[in-house]
Parts: C-alpha cells; structure tokens; sequence
C-alpha cells in the first residue's frame, strides 16, 4: 500500500499552486481534489491547459476546441476555482512538441515565466509514467519550466490513467465534499456523451473518481 502525507501537514501546506492539465477533462480527473481545495484557501495561483483538446473526436475543427474550452470552465466553476486565472498553451493534441526542439523550450520559457510572474511553490501535473503523449509532454514541459523558473518550485505528478507508484514520497489532499468531482466530470459532456459526435468516452470506471487526490513528488524545491 501507498504511504502518504496530508497536504494540510506538510510542507507545501501553505504552497501556492499551478495546476497544468494535458486535456480538458485531465484537471479534474487528476487533480480535482487539489483545484477544490487549494481555490478554497486562496492557494491556487493558475489552472494551465497544454492542448486544444480536438484529438478526442474524429471531427477535429475550432468547434471542437471552443465546446471543450466551455467544458472546462463549466467544470472548474463547480470545482470552486472559477475566479482562478486560466490559460491555454494551444498546443495541438496528440502531436506534442517534441523534447529539446526550438517550440518545446520556448515554451518551457514561457511556463517559467508564469511560475515567477504567480509566485508558485508547486506545480501539479500528469505523470511522465502515464502512456498517452501528451501526458508525459506535460510533465517533461514542466520539468523544463521548474529547471528554468529561477525560484524555488516542488514538482508533483497526479495520476489520471496509471497508478502512484510505491517507492516515492506522496502527499494527499483533503477528501472533497459527495458528489462534486462527479458533477465537475459531468460538465465534460464531450468525453461521456455523444453530444459532439464520434470520438473518445471515458470509461465508466475511470468516471468512479476517490474523493482526495494522491500527488507524487517529483522534484523537491530544496
């Protein structure tokens, strides 16, 4: 079993956080708990979205990419976090910019920039265990970002499609109140519903979310 420290005992209990999500969806999937908790103590300094989010349906036009950005702000607003600043790096889903090119450094740059300008402690993204692309391009982006930050910042891994691992120092969020993960994730219909067409559904059991949130600590800021 997992051995994890609460949040609210450790040392980043008063960090100001970034949360950076591959997808819409991916925010509240793997760090819902973390935006609900860290909105509500005035510790969330900015939510980050990697890509447009059109790779999850075969019609890949600038609808796509509007209807999840709504998507996304309906489910942050029932995370609690609808006041946090937002933005959206554009990058195009499934087709990350590889490690080390002209584009991923300009914008590890960028990234860094953001974590000075918002004062972060910590930033939480997806795992680089995690087998979609864009996944592991988050957290190498942020893994760029923190070298080049020129300020102490923790680097956390959440776990949205793999497992936290054993061997590792965790920390756990408080437990979110019944029901409202689940009525963030609804907010998402694009992803359970056909209401955008064909594409990707999120499997009923990845639906089933814990009401707390297990982060990885990746990189101390020591």
């Amino acid at each position: 079993m997992v051995k994890v420290e609460p949040l609210v005992q450790s040392r980043w209990a008063s960090a100001r956080w970034l949360v950076l999500a591959p997808h819409p969806d991916d925010e509240t999937l793997g760090a819902g708990a973390l935006i609900a908790h860290c909105a509500a103590q005035d510790r969330l300094g900015m939510i980050a979205f990697l890509t447009d989010g059109t790779g999850s349906h075969l019609e890949t036009t600038p609808r796509v990419a509007v209807t999840r950005r709504k998507e996304a702000r309906h489910a942050l607003g029932r995370l609690g976090a609808q006041a946090v600043p937002t933005i959206w790096m554009g990058w195009c889903d499934a087709h990350p910019h590889p490690i080390d090119s002209n584009p991923f450094m300009r914008e590890a740059g960028r990234l860094a920039a953001l974590l000075r300008w918002r004062r972060i402690d910590a930033i939480a993204v997806s795992d680089h265990s995690e087998a979609h692309c864009d996944h592991v391009a988050a957290f190498r982006l942020a893994e760029a970002a923190v070298h080049r930050a020129k300020r102490p910042v923790a680097l956390f891994a959440y776990h949205v499609w793999g497992e936290a691992p054993r061997l590792a120092r965790h920390i756990a969020t408080p437990a979110m109140p019944v029901g409202q993960r689940r009525q963030a994730l609804l907010a998402h219909r694009s992803q359970i519903s056909p209401v955008m067409g064909d594409g990707f559904r999120l499997p009923r059991e990845k639906r089933r979310m814990a009401a707390r949130d297990v982060l990885t600590l990746r990189r101390d800021c020591r």
